[in-house]
């Protein structure tokens, strides 16, 4: 009986399936039943230098046997098609006390897929931006992803439920009593517990093996996981750095980058460190604001360094040795 040989079309099958993936010689020969001393066992090899000359996979550096599968990409066509804004309506935390929006909220361009990155110091207010960002969009089913939020029995914790009945402008649940958005308790993998084409929200996203190196790769898997949707991003920042853990990786796939810093001992301060689009310059501009119970954001307004002492002076009339001033 003739033996029936692997076909390449099986094989380019199977790839499809594989795209972005690596894939080894062993692995597809287990996948085909493929046996050492068979016709078929070298025709693996052989049909996979022929994809590697058409582009369908790439050798991975110098390990023998290894490829990666390349994401087909078609072209695009650009004009004589109607073409969607992408505009997304997403409501930016607002202050308490007036119910008005931080002022950049109406110069600040957000689309379907964007995302933005809060980077911040511990303790001034990271999680009240990112808690603010889901009760004011709360009508739109955000999604939490979370690491703290929920107890090793999978239940809220305490400290949660506390800042929920604290934000006591929001009605967290439906006529129904359902909760009106989802928690996930996440602490690793994030991209993969993603829900597309809604608004997720990730307190915080955390490299556990300290490589963070590696936060732009991650940032840009949930980027691309949220589909038509909007990420809002928690990350931890040094005290006095211009971006979070990371450095410029945390930058590169952020639309929006908010970064958080103590504002004197009471208050803290967000600025912008990066702004892919909008109506006027906002990059470099900063809002100081206190938080009270722990979410409510109070006397929101935007502050300038200080030119007479840029807070090396204690005793400087304009702004007490602070460094900044009310603009």
């Amino acid at each position: 009986m003739s033996e029936n040989i692997i076909k390449s079309d099986e094989v380019r099958e199977y790839l499809r399936q594989q795209e972005g993936r690596e894939v080894t010689l062993d692995s597809i020969r287990s996948e085909f039943g493929v046996s050492r001393g068979t016709k078929s066992f070298d025709a693996v090899r052989n049909i996979m230098y022929q994809f590697a000359q058409q582009r369908t996979v790439k050798p991975v550096g110098k390990r023998s046997g290894v490829y990666k599968v390349l994401v087909q990409v078609q072209p695009v066509k650009v004009f004589g098609q109607e073409h969607k804004s992408g505009l997304f309506n997403l409501v930016f935390p607002k202050d308490r006390d007036t119910e008005m929006e931080f002022s950049f909220a109406e110069d600040v361009v957000i689309r379907e897929g964007d995302l933005i990155l809060i980077a911040g110091v511990s303790n001034y207010g990271k999680t009240a931006i990112a808690m603010n960002f889901l009760a004011e969009n709360i009508e739109s089913s955000p999604v939490l992803l979370g690491n703290e939020f929920t107890s090793s029995d999978g239940q809220p914790t305490p400290r949660f439920v506390s800042r929920l009945e604290s934000m006591d402008w929001v009605k967290w649940v439906n006529g129904t009593g359902e909760d009106k958005f989802t928690l996930l308790p996440v602490m690793s993998d994030y991209p993969e517990y993603i829900v597309k084409d809604r608004i997720n929200i990730l307190d915080w996203v955390n490299i556990e093996t300290g490589e963070h190196y590696q936060i732009g790769t991650l940032l840009s898997e949930i980027k691309r996981a949220v589909g038509k949707g909007v990420g809002v991003a928690v990350i931890q920042k040094s005290e006095y750095a211009t971006a979070g853990r990371g450095g410029q990786f945390t930058k590169d796939f952020a639309d929006l980058e908010l970064l958080i810093d103590k504002h004197g001992e009471m208050e803290s301060r967000l600025t912008i460190g990066k702004c892919k689009e909008s109506t006027k310059s906002l990059t470099g501009k900063s809002w100081a604001f206190g938080i009270f119970q722990g979410v409510k954001l109070v006397n929101i307004r935007e502050v300038k360094k200080c030119k007479r002492c840029y807070g090396k002076n204690d005793s400087c009339p304009d702004c007490n040795g602070l460094g900044w001033v009310d603009k």
